[in-house]
């Protein structure tokens, strides 16, 4: 389908305040040296919990299981269907850099040539839900789609918990915008102190989603309530060539809003009026959170998708003065009224 013209596109504000941070300004890596006693720690899941379900583009069963990790381990997904223990070959890092194919949803891979499929959906929640370590074992290439959405991985993270762990947590702080623009698709990526905003405008010609745009502060709460539960969706009209492309050959009226010209095909209709762009949303934090720590900064974008967001991620960390690693001793849950309170460690 073709997306019709749009107007403008505004740069991010760069939003100052009375905050000061701990600056950790590191190289790009797993390192976290303890920074003192009052910051915020990382977090894991209190108990390793289990979930069955179709893959979304291969249609097979999947078995994933979701299991505590040490501090800064980070989010580490495990292949455990295949003839070998060898880390080396089994785990995939959930980073920017292992990202190998952005078409239709975001796959990363390591270097043994082992991948996992369709990540996003698991890791927004576990983005949103701010769990920092995560053992994600799964006996398929592909993470199961549930019902399109990532309510049955926040039910899931739910259930089994948090726990605190020893270690501070690290945020990127985005310190200068970096600016991407392809035709109609355009992102920013620039400062914001105190929190996580997403801006995305979506235009398509078919009249059920139109032009529709969110402005979100992403947090434990407005997730849940307002991002968790849009779904994936997709045209009728396009389902053979998806088929050709190997493609959602899980896909059903269960897990994915399906669009015939201007009808909307599941029975029960839209979640949202404006599910489409919520969901757009949705897949930008699970995206967004393949940077390895969480991004304090606003992500303004038109018309992308997968393979753009993770274009922006390798542009910020291209380019070493744009970003650095601090941390904090208070929630960053939202752009609060009042300034939250951070402390230098220079």
């Amino acid at each position: 389908m073709r997306n019709t013209d749009h107007d403008t596109f505004a740069e991010p504000v760069n939003t100052g305040g009375g905050s000061t941070f701990n600056k950790l300004r590191l190289a790009h890596s797993s390192d976290s040296p303890s920074v003192g006693t009052d910051v915020l720690r990382q977090t894991t899941i209190a108990k390793s919990i289990t979930m069955d379900g179709i893959g979304l583009h291969k249609g097979t069963l999947v078995r994933l299981v979701l299991a505590p990790a040490d501090a800064n381990t980070g989010i580490m997904f495990r292949r455990t269907d295949l003839d070998t223990t060898d880390r080396a070959i089994t785990d995939i890092p959930a980073r920017y850099d292992s990202v190998i194919d952005a078409t239709m949803c975001t796959t990363i891979g390591n270097a043994a040539g082992t991948k996992v499929a369709t990540i996003e959906h698991l890791m927004a929640a576990v983005s949103a839900l701010q769990i920092d370590n995560l053992l994600i074992e799964v006996d398929a290439e592909e993470v199961p789609v549930m019902d399109g959405s990532s309510d049955a991985f926040m039910a899931l993270l739910d259930q089994a918990g948090l726990t605190p762990l020893a270690e501070p947590r690290r945020y990127i702080r985005v310190l200068e915008p970096i600016a991407l623009e392809d035709g109609l698709k355009k992102a920013t990526l620039g400062p914001l102190d105190e929190g996580f905003r997403i801006n995305i405008d979506i235009d398509f010609e078919n009249p059920v989603i139109g032009k529709q745009e969110l402005d979100v502060v992403v947090s434990p709460d407005s997730f849940k309530h307002e991002i968790a539960s849009s779904r994936t969706f997709g045209f009728l009209k396009d389902v053979e060539l998806l088929y050709s492309l190997g493609l959602a050959k899980g896909a059903s009226l269960d897990n994915a809003v399906v669009l015939d010209g201007d009808e909307v095909m599941n029975e029960d209709g839209l979640r949202w009026p404006d599910e489409f762009v919520r969901h757009k949303v949705l897949d930008a934090v699970g995206d967004l959170a393949l940077a390895g720590a969480p991004i304090l900064g606003l992500f303004k974008a038109s018309r992308t998708g997968h393979a753009f967001n993770n274009q922006v991620l390798h542009a910020l960390f291209a380019n070493p003065d744009s970003w650095e690693y601090v941390t904090c001793d208070e929630p960053i849950d939202a752009i609060a009224d009042a300034p939250r309170m951070m402390v230098s460690a220079d």
